[in-house]
């Protein structure tokens, strides 16, 4: 790959530097749509939402969950920062299908007292979980 085609990615979260690298492509969710960036992207800002980072360095691509936050575009440079980052590796996915299932069920019973803006992102949140463990 030729290396004039890369551009620096960083995804930040509030515990730590997530990733910080150079890649080709970067690919995520926003609130309007699945996104992808190349070198030279016009600038934006834009808000994350829950999904899967895939990021396409030289020799191989790396893919993360994100769960919210908001995205910055230039030129040479995206930073990703998110509320929550994982790596495949750092997820459980026993925990995340029944996590699933207590969203699902949440939902289901449409309890006057269940937040159902929380109990749609956690599950929204454990199916990009699945999602990711399944790809891996």
């Amino acid at each position: 790959m030729a290396e004039d085609n890369l551009f620096t990615v960083k995804i930040i979260t509030p515990d730590r530097v997530f990733y910080e690298g150079q890649v080709s492509m970067v690919e995520f969710n926003t609130t309007e749509g699945a996104i992808g960036i190349y070198k030279n992207h016009i600038p934006l800002t834009t808000v994350l939402a829950p999904g899967v980072v895939t990021l396409t360095e030289s020799e191989d691509k790396k893919q993360a969950a994100v769960y919210a936050g908001f995205a910055e575009i230039l030129g040479d440079k995206v930073t990703l920062l998110a509320e929550v980052a994982e790596w495949p590796g750092e997820i459980d996915e026993n925990r995340a299908k029944a996590a699933e299932e207590r969203a699902r069920t949440r939902i289901a019973a449409k309890d006057a007292d269940t937040d159902m803006v929380r109990a749609e992102l956690a599950l929204r949140r454990s199916l990009v979980r699945q999602d990711l463990c399944a790809s891996k």
